[in-house]
């Protein structure tokens, strides 16, 4: 199955418009080959993201969707309208794509399909060639496995400690800001939709917090208990106790002195059939005594 990376690469060859969306994952938008937006389930958008912060409203936002064309984009209408800058909205939207695009990346198993001349709402407001989104996830991916290499808390809980382990901590404000926003239920995803931060952001101090002994980590894996060593075939195993006594025969019918693996014949029970050295009579004696025994 191809990745996103490499039909990315081909539709920047052909300088494509349109839209390449990955299943449920997302979808990135190119304009004469080059990505101008992009969109991620597991991140907010951009317009979330000016909601959250209390720049816009999202009424504001609603109205601007509603009105965009491709003769005026959403952008164009919330400027001009004197809502958010230039400058404002083209920053909100690099850190987006930014965003969007290391998790789209990561996407695995999804069918994609490519739907020429198909716009975001929005309409470009910045213009990312596809060799330098990768170059800054593989930059982004980095700097998360120097923080903390492990993905054991990408998708868990965010679970603060009661205590922490030192006299004082310094925190950043994003780092303060997950500690008091978790649940003990929300993951990080879940946190950077609460926060209106970059899911990324919040992903980097996540795993910060981890390498700090400030969140819970999940407990390994118990490990599976050695197997007890099987007896040889043909010997009966003791009772609990140790050894026979001396002076006394042994539970498993052998004489003193006698090799384990010998199996003497002995009267029976008029209830029993009378036993042989035979392999077949010891047998039926190994499961008359299992059967006993789980009946004491």
């Amino acid at each position: 199955m191809p990745t996103a990376e490499s039909v990315l690469c081909g539709l920047a060859d052909d300088r494509a418009t349109g839209a390449l969306r990955l299943g449920k994952a997302g979808v990135f938008y190119l304009t004469g080959g080059r990505v101008t937006y992009a969109e991620s389930a597991c991140c907010p958008r951009a317009e979330d993201l000016l909601v959250a912060g209390g720049r816009i409203s999202a009424h504001a936002v609603r109205q601007a969707r509603q009105a965009a064309s491709a003769e005026r984009p959403g952008g164009d209408l919330l400027v001009d309208r004197g809502l958010l800058t230039r400058g404002e909205l083209e920053f909100c939207v690099l850190g987006a794509v930014l965003d969007a695009a290391f998790f789209l990346f990561d996407a695995t198993g999804v069918r994609m399909r490519f739907r020429p001349e198909d716009r975001h709402w929005l309409g470009p407001q910045w213009y990312f060639d596809v060799t330098g989104l990768l170059r800054e996830h593989g930059r982004r991916r980095a700097q998360l496995d120097q923080a903390w290499p492990s993905a054991e808390l990408d998708t868990l809980p965010v679970v603060p400690l009661a205590r922490i382990p030192a006299q004082q901590v310094m925190l950043t404000s994003l780092q303060w800001e997950v500690l008091v926003g978790a649940d003990s239920s929300a993951t990080p995803a879940d946190l950077a939709r609460k926060l209106g931060r970059p899911a990324y952001s919040v992903l980097l101090a996540v795993r910060q917090l981890g390498a700090a002994g400030l969140l819970h980590r999940p407990e390994p894996p118990p490990e599976a208990p050695a197997s007890a060593p099987t007896a040889p075939s043909g010997v009966l195993p003791r009772r609990a106790g140790g050894a026979a006594r001396a002076g006394t025969a042994p539970e498993d019918g052998t004489a003193p002195g006698a090799e384990a693996g010998a199996v003497r014949p002995r009267p029976s029970p008029e209830w029993l059939p009378s036993a042989t050295g035979d392999p077949t009579d010891v047998n039926l004696l190994i499961r008359l005594r299992n059967a006993l025994e789980a009946l004491a």
